[in-house]
């Protein structure tokens, strides 16, 4: 009778369990779906497409138990700590509720066993976490980034209800910014990484006093180098920061793996496709601004790159570390190395990561070619092709080995805005057929602490490691076995615990013998974590077969003179490798003056016929390198020069500008354009030589650009013809728009005034359309005085009266309207410029003046959502409204974020709300600035990048960046509300362009 008892209790489970199993449903059940349906927690996983048979997606905790999950961790006993974002951007969203008690930290568990969180707690509430981006349990001690602060709350007796919350650091840029402090992660040598993005500015411990780098320089953006996102690392008290890398733009996470290396993405500048996966090479600087200038990437170089990937990370820049991998288009969010065994081997030792841009989560599986990588993608998940609400936030390893990612859940991700308050799910992902299992972890056994020391849950691992740390001496047989007998990987991680006992400066030296190059790797690390002082012993290892490890030597030596190192390790340098020319070049800064002419007498006279010795000048900052760098150009006329005229600009401005006009002389025709578009030219006191070459040049440039850049930059005012030409033409209408501005200020306005006098109407109503681009008083007072001459043909007052916008012209056309001013046929026109200007301030006072000319502020989102638009009828619309400030493709302006994929970024409700709502989702890099000018005058522009002497801007409507002297500025406020405007839509054609705009992807 027990026995029967007991069958039919077990088959009772197995049925149980197979009632439980979700089957996802085929594409054609869940387009059967109603949208209601397909958001609902019921269908979570039927959303997202499991690439990998093998592996199977389960959902984990979802809404009403949590929402908004912006980062993630998992404790040692497999519990899911997540940090909430329901007061998320507050002061952008007015729309949305908030939370009065502020946001919240949770620690979800499976109690019963199941596989699905039951039980949920709060660990921490308070508006001071409001919209927290990054959340790490380590120990006791749980760390909290939310700008400008990172938090460390202690839980010394683990009930899970924190005794103490203290300021770990204070002062850091981008507060509830997507771009600012992120979250911290436990390395293998027992130090904490983290990051920030480009909102950062800088980082200050509690007392607010700058951290320092070891030259004594304040670590923030101010100081040259640093500039932009930065990652860091410090022991767990916080204590020995360093600053590691810098000039990202918003590098969401850094990932660690047991050799100590540094794996991060960074997002691009929305819409540029230029999303990357970077390894990180420590002090180095990855490009995002100008090294020297900090312009924007969009500045036009000597030997500027051919894509705009590579434009975007200045990659033919001497001094900037290549990318690993382009994932172009996405909004990049947390990354991880997987050193589990419990995913396929294919997963294994590699890194994982989540980007909620086009709803994925991937793996890139790295090999090491020379001293840097190459990698593929894999994806794993995939949400696109069915719930494109699908965020993932976070990737994070459970202490079983399984995959876990937080979903933010949401139409829309970045730019601050968010559409959906109240959703949220965490998945786990797993072999088939494998239960969430986590066992109590035993810190007192050494075996047992062996075992939790190589777990792929960095809690576990952090736990592990302190308490082998502490056991000492007492732990290290075992460590020593582990290290003997393990894999690699392990082996590494014993190495790193041994490095902390007694002695542990000998392990490091038996590591750096090891056939292992990556324990090798490590072991240089180790040196370094230790403050070792053996130059002996570096300039053993600087000898290593492998470029690895010799990559780790140069690092080694940064900040150090070490000059018997460095030359040893650059006649390891083979042409090609660019990670190991950036490494050479980071270990010699602040030394060049006496490493570089050892080098080149150690290469003997013929140094210009050696490849390597040209490389190594090209990324030189000596002294001489300006007049090396001449000599290499002199020595190959004919050949592409571009590359060390570009290293010219890395030199100090007097030895550039000496050697470019010692090039004069000598120099082939070809190049005699690179040096006037390079050199330093003073208008007010100018250069007589450069100023004739560019006067007796000018006519013979072949380039559009080139003309124009060298006739403004000069003030050529005998170029008139081509510049007419150039306005006139049709072809590109950047260069038509530039070439009027360039007109207006060598010629005045009464010139232009002569155009539009034409006797030939045809050629009247086309000088009114390529002269009337020219935004300012000036202009839209003469094209008033033909739109308001009703003897004018109503062709040529329609063209005066369409060319009367623009930022700084509708001010005089408002007043115009006020005074009714503007004649009834005109009139239409006028209202619809005024509706939908950029400024608002003058859009309220059109409202007031001809009401409202849409029902965009009332509009019954629900009711579009469900029509489907005419997207012939959108692309119209598009053209109309959009492509004046944005680029679908190769048409349009680049001055609002690109759209040409904006269709996998944002779902058909995200869509809806960036039109009707623009002030909630700008995106970084795009918000609204307020210039004024200390004569009094004021515009609004977005702001590319601010240098030592200039800011460079956009004004609206245009590409072209615009630089003002920081001495003529007296302020610069950034706005709340948007530069784009509400447009003057009806519901119909608001659908039409939705429709349109979901069609633009990849």
């Amino acid at each position: 009778m027990f026995k029967k008892i007991t069958l039919l209790s077990l088959l009772s489970l197995l049925l149980f369990s197979c009632e439980k199993k979700h089957v996802q449903l085929t594409d054609e059940e869940y387009s059967k779906l109603t949208d209601e349906q397909k958001r609902s927690s019921e269908h979570a996983v039927d959303g997202i497409v499991v690439a990998d048979q093998r592996l199977e997606l389960t959902l984990f905790a979802s809404e009403p138990m949590m929402s908004n999950p912006t980062n993630m961790d998992i404790d040692d006993r497999g519990r899911v700590w997540i940090a909430e974002a329901y007061n998320y951007r507050t002061s952008l969203n007015p729309r949305n509720p908030t939370r009065a008690e502020g946001d919240r930290i949770l620690i979800m568990e499976d109690t019963d066993g199941d596989g699905v969180a039951d039980e949920s707690k709060v660990f921490y509430q308070g508006n001071d976490i409001n919209a927290a981006l990054g959340i790490a349990v380590f120990g006791d001690k749980v760390y909290v980034s939310v700008s400008p602060y990172v938090y460390v709350f202690t839980d010394a007796d683990g009930d899970d209800v924190p005794e103490k919350k203290e300021i770990l650091f204070e002062g850091v840029g981008g507060e509830q910014h997507d771009h600012g402090m992120h979250s911290f992660t436990f390395g293998p040598d027992g130090k904490l990484y983290f990051n920030y993005g480009n909102a950062g500015e800088g980082l200050h411990y509690a007392d607010g006093s700058p951290i320092m780098d070891p030259l004594s320089r304040p670590v923030n953006n101010k100081t040259q180098p640093y500039k932009e996102g930065m990652v860091f690392r410090m022991n767990p008290d916080g204590s020995d920061v360093e600053v590691l890398g810098w000039n990202f733009r918003n590098n969401y996470e850094v990932a660690t793996d047991s050799y100590g290396r540094m794996w991060q993405s960074d997002n691009d500048d929305d819409g540029n496709r230029s999303t990357r996966i970077n390894y990180v090479m420590d002090y180095g600087n990855y490009g995002f601004k100008d090294e020297v200038t900090g312009a924007d990437w969009r500045a036009r170089r000597i030997n500027m790159e051919d894509s705009v990937y590579e434009q975007h990370w200045h990659l033919n820049d001497p001094g900037v570390v290549p990318n690993l991998l382009q994932t172009y288009a996405g909004s990049p969010t947390g990354i991880l190395v997987y050193e589990g065994k419990l995913l396929p081997e294919e997963y294994q030792n590699q890194v994982i990561h989540s980007d909620a841009g086009p709803n994925i989560v991937r793996s890139y599986p790295a090999v090491p070619s020379g001293a840097g990588f190459t990698a593929k993608i894999i994806n794993l998940l995939d949400g696109n092709s069915r719930d494109n609400w699908f965020r993932p936030s976070d990737v994070t390893v459970a202490p079983d080995g399984s995959l876990f990612i937080s979903d933010w859940y949401d139409p829309g991700v970045g730019g601050h805005a968010m559409g959906d308050l109240d959703k949220g799910r965490i998945y786990r992902l797993a072999p088939k057929d494998v239960d969430y299992n986590v066992s109590k972890p035993d810190y007192t056994s050494i075996p047992s602490l062996i075992n939790l020391l190589q777990s792929p849950n960095r809690a576990t691992h952090f736990k592990a490691f302190m308490a082998l740390v502490e056991k000492g001496g007492e732990a290290k047989d075992a460590l020593e076995q582990l290290f003997t007998e393990g894999e690699s990987r392990m082996r590494a991680r014993a190495f790193w615990v041994l490095t902390k006992l007694p002695n542990g400066n000998d392990y490091i030296k038996t590591a750096a013998t090891d056939s292992d190059e990556n324990i090798r790797v490590a072991a240089i690390r180790a040196y370094r974590n230790n403050k070792m002082s053996d130059v002996s012993f570096l300039l053993e290892m600087a000898g290593d077969e492998s470029p690895q490890v010799r990559r780790e030597v140069g690092l080694a030596i940064r900040y150090k003179h070490n000059p018997e190192v460095w030359l040893k390790l650059v006649n390891g340098y083979e042409n090609g490798d660019r990670w190991y020319l950036e490494a050479l070049g980071i270990a010699a800064e602040g030394f060049w003056d006496d490493y570089l002419p050892a080098y080149l007498e150690q290469t003997g006279s013929g140094w210009m016929e050696n490849q390597e010795a040209k490389d190594i000048v090209w990324r030189s900052r000596a002294s001489n390198t300006a007049e090396l760098l001449g000599k290499i150009i002199l020595s190959q006329p004919g050949r592409n020069n571009q590359s060390f005229y570009r290293a010219l600009d890395f030199q100090s401005t007097e030895a550039k500008n000496k050697t470019l006009k010692s090039l004069l002389a000598n120099a082939p025709e070809e190049d005699q354009l690179i040096i006037l578009r390079q050199i330093t030219f003073d208008p007010v006191s100018p250069d007589r030589e450069i100023l004739t070459l560019a006067k007796n040049t000018a006519g013979s440039i072949a380039d559009d650009r080139d003309f124009l850049d060298i006739v403004s930059k000069y003030q050529l005012r005998d170029q008139k013809v081509r510049l007419e030409k150039l306005i006139y033409q049709s072809e590109n209408s950047q260069h038509s728009q530039m070439a009027a501005n360039s007109f207006a200020a060598m010629y005045g306005m009464g010139e232009i005034e002569k155009y539009f006098a034409n006797p030939s109407e045809k050629k009247a109503v086309a000088s009114i359309e390529k002269f009337g681009v020219i935004d300012n008083e000036e202009m839209a007072k003469l094209l008033a005085e033909v739109y308001l001459n009703e003897s004018h043909s109503l062709e040529m007052r329609t063209a005066a009266m369409e060319a009367a916008k623009g930022y700084n012209s509708e001010p005089y056309l408002l007043e115009l309207a006020k005074a009714d001013k503007i004649p009834a046929d005109m009139l239409p026109i006028a209202q619809k410029i005024l509706l939908s200007s950029w400024n608002g301030t003058i859009r309220a006072e059109a409202n007031e003046k001809f009401g409202e000319a849409s029902s965009n502020a009332t509009v019954d989102l629900p009711k579009l959502l469900a029509q489907q638009g005419d997207v012939e009828k959108g692309l119209l619309i598009a053209d109309t409204y959009c492509l004046a400030c944005h680029k679908i493709a190769d048409k349009g302006i680049d001055f609002g974020p690109g759209l040409s994929e904006i269709g996998d970024k944002l779902s058909k409700e995200g869509l809806f709300n960036a039109i009707i709502n623009p002030s909630e989702g700008m995106g970084f890099g795009y918000e609204t600035q307020l210039v004024k000018m200390k004569d009094g005058t004021e515009f609004t522009c977005i702001v590319n990048s601010k240098t030592e002497n200039d800011l460079v801007v956009k004004l609206v409507g245009s590409a072209e960046q615009k630089i003002y002297k920081l001495v003529d500025i007296e302020s610069v406020t950034q706005l709340e509300e948007s530069l784009m405007p509400k447009f003057p839509l009806s519901e119909t054609e608001l659908v039409d362009l939705v429709s349109y705009l979901e069609t633009l992807r990849k």
